[in-house]
């Protein structure tokens, strides 16, 4: 059994076909999806799925990019984790790679995320994309490692993956290891801990090979855990075991 860490099924491509959806990731041993939340207009349709599947689990959170999003509290996002399907706070993070110009405002978001956290005792999902230095240093800051957590779609350097393991997060592989270009990745995705690594589709995007370009689902996400098989040069049924544990061991509220 797999399990899809980081997915967005309530986005409008995905959404108005979850039979298929559902079908596909039992025909390819998907079990568990995790339904990832990023403003909080829009969290009650992720609550909805998870409440609806029993498989599928919902987080709450706020995405670095969603600059308009109206301002929200440390108890706003406690109160919103406050039902047993939501087993996680995020995605959360910092992302200087889309968004430029005097960005305090995204770390605060960042620090607010991360104490709601520690507060509702719910590990964080963490966005990184070009800001890895900014995005360790408050995670220390903040003391993240009291709750752990999971840095998703990682493409970052095997130092930043080690210092994040360090500081008791786990590190998902998205598609993104499955492309040709992505050698450096493959690198870091070979020598990280097995017990430290999760897999994920981060759909509706970043489909892997061999559906690049097309809408991402998350029964793809085995074409993920093949690429790590490969790369790794262990059985897949390993990799499947050792990712799923990892999934419920972090996600300890999410009971299979």
């Amino acid at each position: 059994m797999l399990v899809d860490s980081h997915c967005h099924l309530n986005f409008p491509e995905l959404q108005s076909n979850m039979e298929q959806i559902r079908a596909s990731m039992h025909d390819n041993q998907v079990g568990h999806a995790l339904c990832i939340s990023v403003t909080l207009k829009d969290f009650p349709q992720v609550l909805a799925l998870a409440k609806t599947y029993p498989n599928f689990y919902a987080s709450v959170g706020v995405h670095p990019d969603y600059e308009d999003e109206p301002p929200f509290t440390v108890d706003d996002l406690v109160n919103l984790a406050n039902h047993p399907k939501v087993i996680a706070i995020g995605e959360t993070g910092l992302d200087y790679f889309r968004l430029t110009g005097d960005l305090e405002w995204q770390r605060e978001r960042f620090r607010t995320h991360i104490r709601a956290a520690i507060k509702s005792q719910k590990p964080l999902v963490i966005h990184t994309r070009s800001a890895a230095e900014d995005t360790l240093r408050i995670m220390r800051e903040e003391n993240a490692q009291l709750v752990g957590g999971v840095l998703h779609c990682f493409t970052e350097s095997l130092d930043v993956a080690l210092e994040a393991i360090d500081l008791g997060f786990y590190i998902s592989f998205s598609g993104i290891v499955t492309f040709k270009n992505a050698v450096m990745l493959k690198e870091v995705a070979s020598q990280l801990p097995l017990d430290r690594i999760l897999v994920e589709t981060d759909s509706p995007y970043l489909a892997p090979i061999p559906y690049r370009g097309k809408i991402n689902q998350p029964a793809y996400v085995k074409h993920v855990a093949e690429e790590l098989s490969r790369i790794r040069n262990i059985p897949l049924a390993d990799i499947m075991e050792a990712t799923t544990a990892n999934f419920f061991s972090l996600f300890n509220a999410a009971i299979p």
